[in-house]
């Protein structure tokens, strides 16, 4: 019997990625393409959902053709499976088609929303969600803002839906009343659930005022919802029939492909969005409460759950250095700036940068991007140092909560495209004193995505066996002794920067 091969996705926030693995974990075929945000107003950011299923296409489109060339036969992909943003949603018609925008995380439109919400002081949020009041970056909140403000939703909606599952339900063929979301993405949305019982909360949607005719039904990831659909398959130049699975988000895939299959363990997603996560045995009441600044949700395996920091931005900040600061759009760019900024010592000789670039969030909601202390000795390398140090001294504030709630933290596996720059990696096992670890494939989410595909095919029998077998540390970094302690205290000062930028931006807003 010859190979088979399974075909997987991730639908991220700058980025598309569409890869064909054999069942070795090979990759055979792989292409990506860049999406579109857009900036309607200050503090929203929006993208178009459809844009993510054309993209998709594009790339599968290109995948079969790498395949044909390399003689491989098309008809021995077993599945296609995905994974996508977990917090950001559509709302679409009877059809499947959108009638909103997609708003996910970067966006700050419901900041009102949620300030009245948290007045509630409401004890069922973090009771059955984990997550003790609302959040900016909730699903919920957009689901609450696209209820009261979208007029066409109001005439037309019938679900709301994810990116992922999206663009699954349209590679299916299916409709509106079809739309779905699995059990570990149903947790992206913060609220309106309940995390261990993975049903939505009649009582949570009653209070925000969501009907729950507009919740998608709830499926495991592997769940085969349909096969590719003959438009599709035409378009792609994959056979027609290919069974799909019901997709899993971002983060959780994520996690399972760095290995955190138990307690304890962490994983730094070093994506757009740089998420900080660390699994746990279910809710720990010291990590869910108010002003805390983390999330909690379920993973993709039954009985796994995590908590997760992040700053917004992360990611983000450093392509919007490299696009609009030093104006170099090719990636390649990256190592030039890690070249140059190596010569610059770590701590940027008191240089700081504040990466919230689309705002602030938590103790300091006023705050916005900021380079601080530079002089005529600071160039581009060490600005880009003190952007990548910027994103470290965020991880330096979770690395605390979850170490004061028990949480062993003496390593930290990292992943996505940020576990590729060697510097960064070493930033990081410095700034947060713990040993770093990369993978031999570290691409995270998308092949993990083609093992659950071999799993809800029925081509492999245990999940988690299979997940564990390919992880083969790659590379590994140590902490510095001799500069634990200047970051440190650079935390610290930071700390009474990032209070007074808070306080002068609130003081001139109310003039």
């Amino acid at each position: 019997m010859g190979k088979k091969y399974y075909l997987g996705f991730d639908a991220g926030t700058q980025s598309v990625k569409v890869a064909v693995y054999d069942e070795a974990l090979q990759c055979v075929a792989m292409d990506t393409a860049k999406t579109t945000l857009y900036y309607p107003h200050p503090g929203w950011v929006q993208m178009e959902v459809d844009e993510y299923y054309r993209l998709i296409k594009r790339c599968m489109a290109s995948c079969s053709r790498q395949m044909n060339e390399k003689g491989l036969p098309l008809t021995a992909v077993r599945a296609i499976m995905g994974d996508g943003i977990i917090c950001g949603i559509a709302g679409i018609d009877k059809e499947g088609r959108a009638v909103t925008p997609y708003i996910n995380y970067l966006d700050s439109r419901t900041g009102d929303d949620v300030a009245f919400l948290k007045q509630r002081h409401l004890d069922i949020w973090a009771r059955e969600t984990g997550n003790a009041e609302p959040n900016i970056m909730f699903p919920a909140m957009f689901a609450r803002w696209f209820v009261k403000n979208s007029a066409e939703f109001r005439d037309k909606g019938v679900k709301f839906i994810h990116n992922c599952p999206y663009i699954l339900l349209h590679l299916a063929g299916l409709k509106g009343q079809d739309a779905f979301i699995d059990w570990g993405t149903m947790s992206g949305w913060g609220l309106g659930y309940d995390v261990v019982k993975k049903t939505w909360s009649a009582q949570q949607l009653e209070i925000l005022g969501i009907d729950l005719t507009y919740m998608p039904r709830i499926v495991k990831p592997w769940d085969i919802i349909g096969t590719l659909c003959p438009k599709d398959a035409e378009e792609t130049g994959f056979p027609a029939g290919i069974p799909i699975c019901a997709g899993a988000g971002d983060t959780m895939e994520s996690m399972m492909g760095s290995g955190i299959l138990e307690a304890g363990r962490a994983v730094d997603v070093a994506g757009t969005c740089a998420m900080f996560c660390a699994a746990a045995d279910g809710i720990i009441p010291a990590l869910s409460v108010p002003g805390s600044g983390l999330i909690f949700n379920s993973g993709t395996l039954p009985g796994t759950y995590f908590y997760w920091g992040m700053v917004r931005t992360g990611g983000l900040a450093l392509r919007w250095f490299k696009d609009h600061i030093s104006r170099h759009e090719e990636d390649a760019y990256y190592s030039t700036l890690d070249t140059l900024a190596v010569r610059c010592p770590a701590g940027c000789n008191g240089a700081m940068f504040i990466p919230y670039l689309t705002g602030g969030n938590g103790e300091f909601p006023h705050v916005r991007g900021t380079f601080t202390g530079l002089t005529l000795d600071s160039d581009q390398g060490a600005m880009w140092r003190c952007v990548l140090e910027g994103i470290g001294y965020d991880y330096m504030e979770i690395t605390d909560r979850y170490r004061s709630a028990g949480i062993d933290l003496t390593q930290l596996t990292i992943t996505e495209g940020g576990s590729r720059d060697a510097l960064w990696n070493q930033i990081k096992a410095d700034m947060l004193n713990t040993e770093v670890v990369v993978l031999k494939i570290s691409g995270g989410a998308v092949p993990t995505n083609c093992i659950v595909a071999a799993y809800g095919t029925g081509d492999i029998a245990d999940l988690e066996q299979a997940l564990r077998r390919q992880l083969i540390v790659a590379g590994r970094f140590f902490p510095n002794r001799d500069t634990i302690g200047m970051y440190r205290d650079n935390y610290e000062k930071r700390r009474y920067l990032l209070k007074a930028l808070n306080m002068a931006a609130e003081s001139a807003g109310k003039l």
